[in-house]
């Protein structure tokens, strides 16, 4: 029998996938931002930026049709370096060694809310420079335009179309 969809379950675990995945990456010196908008009106589910300048985005699937069925995710991949899939460890992740997901481009990890395992390193493949910069700078503006929001929370900062 089909079960039927609890926005809150999912929303709970994929909340603790990113939390594990948060202090794998700051413990290899990884910064993140959740739900960072794209240009391209995607948004991911983290971004962020390593010791040597390079762009992570992570897409976080805590349901199997929810990993099967995304057909928009090669759209995040014009604005990274590195890109990770992120899974609960009760989820099966064997789909994502098809060749569908890229795996000679994609990496995998493997995540609860206290930790996460990297089990496929994600390949290197550059952005240009223009683009890194821009992506850069956006990324730095969205982080400071919510501890600004922390900070204040009356100030009324709308979200802005960059």
């Amino acid at each position: 029998m089909n079960q039927p969809y609890d926005s809150k379950i999912d929303g709970r675990a994929a909340a603790a996938v990113a939390r594990g995945v948060s202090r794998l990456f700051l413990r290899n010196q990884i910064v993140v931002q959740p739900e960072v908008s794209l240009r391209n009106h995607r948004r991911t589910d983290l971004m962020g930026i390593n010791d040597k300048g390079e762009i992570i985005i992570v897409e976080i699937k805590c349901a199997r049709g929810d990993l099967l069925g995304d057909q928009k995710w090669t759209e995040y991949l014009d604005y990274c370096d590195r890109f990770y899939w992120a899974v609960p460890s009760d989820l099966d992740w064997r789909p994502v060694e098809g060749e569908a997901f890229m795996p000679e481009r994609t990496g995998l990890i493997v995540a609860d809310a206290y930790d996460a395992q990297i089990i496929r390193p994600a390949a290197l493949v550059a952005l240009n420079a223009a683009r890194r910069k821009s992506e850069t700078q956006r990324l730095a503006r969205t982080a400071m335009r919510r501890l600004m929001a922390i900070a204040d929370p009356e100030l009324h900062l709308a979200e802005p179309g960059w």
